[in-house]
């Protein structure tokens, strides 16, 4: 009886955000099996804090651990994809419009947004495309059958939805905070809240978002955010979404705007705290109890997420 199929590889999905720098630094710490690699997928227009995080993170955690990583993005040189970079290509005049921004809906009653292209193109591509290349079948040599890359994603118990198998048969995805335990509700599998707990106890409690700078799904939360902290950011998402509706793109008749509104993103009403919000202000009990002993100490003895001086972080 033959066991399971063996992957060729086995890579990170790095894309430096909480969940993904969350298992980089469990591999590191050998609480997870070593990738080969890490892989980054640069849109070209993250914010300048994931640039910085990503590269001590390459410094501290990835490479003291032997594990490469690659940063890779979408190749430019064509009408639609002029430079690679997302910010650019979205400006791009007669192209198709590839983030989704908010629209009129065709009652012409609310705001709907329109598909997503933005993910696909700027992120999952440049990934195929270096996983068949480390396999030595790049595109468009056929990757024979039997042959793939086991790849991990920072997929959290709390979006458990957002795990889906890949769209081809030489990557298979998995998700490894699926399967952890010691959350903080004692259920299995790590929640967000699990992760960032996680990463203060280890120093990595200012691991960002990552997400564009001028990314449609952000919340008011993270428009106050870039406005009250990071203003050259800000104005550079002011502009862009300015400039949105300067341009003629294909796929949109009506006007374009980054927030749901419908209003130029410096009128948007981005102070108002939606209901979403409240809740995550008010957290959960269980998230309470276990940040209070990350703080001060496990009261019955070891706490997986205050025991710092047991031996060498992993940064």
């Amino acid at each position: 009886m033959s066991g399971s199929p063996t992957p060729r590889l086995r890579v990170l999905s790095l894309g430096a955000g909480v969940q993904s720098t969350t298992l980089l630094l469990l591999a590191a710490e050998g609480r997870l099996p070593k990738w080969d690699a890490a892989i980054f997928s640069d849109t070209g227009w993250e914010p300048a804090r994931v640039y910085e995080h990503l590269d001590r993170l390459e410094r501290e955690v990835a490479q003291p651990a032997g594990i490469p990583v690659h940063r890779v993005r979408v190749e430019g040189g064509n009408a639609q994809r002029v430079s690679g970079n997302l910010r650019a290509d979205s400006l791009n005049p007669g192209s198709f419009v590839r983030i989704p921004v908010f629209v009129i809906d065709r009652a012409g009653e609310r705001a709907a947004m329109v598909r997503r292209q933005c993910t696909e193109e700027y992120k999952v591509k440049p990934i195929k495309a270096k996983v068949r290349a480390m396999l030595g079948y790049p595109h468009p040599k056929p990757v024979p059958r039997g042959v793939f890359v086991e790849q991990a994603i920072g997929i959290s118990r709390d979006e458990f939805e957002r795990a889906k198998d890949a769209s081809v048969r030489y990557l298979r995805n998995v998700f490894p905070l699926l399967d952890l335990d010691d959350a903080a509700d004692g259920r299995a599998g790590w929640t967000r809240n699990d992760c960032l707990r996680y990463l203060r106890s280890h120093g990595w409690g200012e691991t960002p978002k990552s997400a564009c700078i001028g990314c449609p799904f952000h919340g008011n939360r993270q428009w106050r955010e870039l406005r009250d902290h990071h203003p050259e950011e800000w104005a550079d998402a002011v502009d862009f979404d300015r400039q949105l509706r300067r341009t003629q793109l294909r796929g949109i008749k009506a006007a374009p705007y980054l927030h749901r509104s419908l209003l130029p993103l410096d009128q948007a009403p981005i102070d108002r705290v939606t209901r979403n919000e409240w809740a995550d202000r008010q957290g959960d009990l269980f998230d309470a109890v276990a940040d209070q002993e990350a703080e001060d100490g496990a009261a019955l003895g070891c706490s997986p997420w205050s025991c710092r001086g047991s031996g060498p972080e992993a940064a």
